[in-house]
């Protein structure tokens, strides 16, 4: 008889909120999460997710302007639409559906994103979920990077039977490596089924793991249903999970890490470990240490 993986909890996520003027999102942790969510779901500290939501075409640009981050990483994956990003650490680059962009923040940096310029002057669907990813205390004040990581440079396991296919971003599933790379051991990969398909995966039981439902329906470990937008919550136990579609098209993004166990203070757009680092990177960046929002 297998051993499933027993579900922690599911986050059913309804209220909205716009950042900058061009992504929709509901806020799935922490958001209404309890205080401690933070090092429960450790290394990942936020997931905004735009839901496939239609924007008429415009002129303007849509999206959020130049802001500062320290003390972790910022990661944009791509669903549907194009989105743009610009740092002052002179990186820029435009990911489409099933690219994603992974950005180290580390000691400081400026960035904005927003839709691609051409891109939004039609009318679109744009669909993406953007993470924060924490960085270990030795590495918050690590040198920024920008990793564009491209769908055709992803990990690709194609499954038997024509049942579908798992794309990997980081880490590794079942032998074959994602491209990003990452400071603390992170397994973040999507897996599309076809209808009535079905797999089984398993993910070391300490690490902290939990998948966001982005299309269709499935049932999960024999046993449970769930649907487009439910994000589910594993117990840290040892054992497998099963996934079945229920629908023509069913599509999951499974995050999977090793839990920092690191005290974590977060102050708007600075995570970091104590109170007096959060003060520190508040006086940097109105001194003018993370440089120029001019870019």
């Amino acid at each position: 008889m297998k051993k499933f993986r027993t579900i922690e909890r599911i986050i059913k996520e309804n209220n909205i909120h716009w950042v900058g003027d061009g992504f929709r999102v509901k806020q799935y942790f922490p958001g209404s999460q309890d205080k401690n969510f933070f090092e429960r779901f450790s290394p990942f500290l936020l997931m905004d997710y735009n839901e496939p939501y239609f924007f008429e075409g415009k002129e303007k640009i849509i999206g959020v302007g130049a802001h500062p981050h320290r003390g972790f990483e910022t990661v944009t994956l791509a669903i549907a639409g194009k989105v743009e990003h610009n740092d002052n650490r002179g990186n820029s680059g435009v990911i489409g559906p099933g690219d994603v962009q992974w950005m180290t923040a580390g000691s400081g940096i400026l960035h904005k994103e927003y839709h691609e310029r051409e891109y939004a002057k039609k009318g679109r669907t744009f669909h993406m979920i953007q993470l924060w990813v924490n960085l270990p205390k030795k590495f918050k004040m690590t040198e920024p990077r920008y990793q564009a990581l491209t769908n055709k440079n992803m990990g690709k396991i194609v499954l038997e039977n024509n049942s579908g296919e798992i794309s990997i971003i980081a880490g590794e599933v079942m032998g074959v490596k994602g491209p990003a790379l990452t400071f603390s051991p992170i397994n973040m990969y999507r897996v599309a089924l076809n209808k009535n398909s079905h797999i089984s995966l398993n993910e070391p039981a300490d690490y902290n793991t939990g998948f966001l439902v982005i299309n269709g329906s499935l049932r999960l470990n024999d046993e449970k249903n769930i649907n487009s937008g439910d994000f589910v919550l594993f117990n840290n136990i040892e054992g497998e999970f099963s996934l079945e579609s229920l629908s023509d098209q069913a599509e999951v993004v499974i995050l999977s890490g090793q839990p920092l166990n690191e005290p974590v203070v977060a102050q708007g757009p600075f995570v970091m470990n104590t109170q007096e680092e959060i003060m520190q990177a508040n006086i940097d960046y109105y001194s003018g240490k993370f440089g120029s929002s001019k870019f």
